[in-house]
């Protein structure tokens, strides 16, 4: 069954990839959703970073740029499932945990594109799951972190089990409520691990439809 990822290049979704994989779905392509600038959704990744993530992992990337207008996000989105319909896809794979607006969101617009939508991490333990990452190997640093939710000397730390054991009680271990969000460096499936060097963090003003925060990045590069 040929079948695609919805690819932010953090710990969930490829956790979600390595279980549509151990299920029997042929997951070879990897869409991300990028800002007008060509970074990454949410995460602020840059297009070489993700193209060498999806490169080590032998897949094909689809970055989909989406342009700062009302509405657009799901133009673009339901454009590319459209197309990954059209290209043999029938299964579209998310990392989503228990969010469910997300859930209830991302399901029709698949469905309504002909493709089935596939959560292997849904409505699991988030203690559990995270644990989980930690034991199979995928190996993440954070890079981004709510500062409203999160202490910003977090970002850049590598998400291990020190990590989890450190993280206040009241943040999600999976920083599913968007306390944090994470690049996978290594995982098992990846072809070598990726070198990496961190140019510093800088804070950004979230934006609408984001809550009033600040959120602060850490800037990676490839070490070529």
């Amino acid at each position: 069954m040929k079948t695609a990822v919805s690819w932010s290049a953090g710990k969930d979704s490829c956790l979600a990839w390595q279980r549509a994989r151990e299920a029997g779905f042929d997951v070879q392509t990897f869409l991300t959703m990028q800002d007008g600038d060509g970074l990454s959704k949410s995460h602020a990744l840059s297009p070489a970073l993700v193209a060498a993530q999806v490169a080590a992992l032998g897949g094909t990337w689809i970055a989909a740029a989406v342009a700062a207008e009302p509405g657009e996000y799901g133009r673009v989105f339901a454009a590319q499932l459209r197309a990954l319909r059209s290209s043999g896809h029938t299964h579209m794979v998310f990392g989503d945990i228990d969010l469910q607006a997300h859930r209830d969101w991302l399901s029709p617009m698949c469905e309504r594109a002909g493709l089935v939508p596939l959560f292997p991490l849904w409505g699991e333990q988030r203690a559990a799951l995270a644990q989980e990452i930690v034991q199979r190997g995928i190996r993440a640093r954070l890079v981004c972190v709510d500062t409203q939710r999160l202490d910003a000397a977090f970002c850049g730390a590598e998400y291990d089990a020190a990590l989890l054991a450190r993280l206040p009680p009241q943040v999600c271990p999976c920083g599913e409520d968007g306390e944090f969000h994470t690049f996978v460096w290594y995982a098992p499936g990846f072809a070598a691990p990726l070198a990496l060097r961190s140019r510093g963090t800088h804070t950004v003003a979230a934006t609408p439809p984001l809550r009033p925060t600040t959120l602060v990045f850490d800037t990676l590069e490839l070490v070529l």
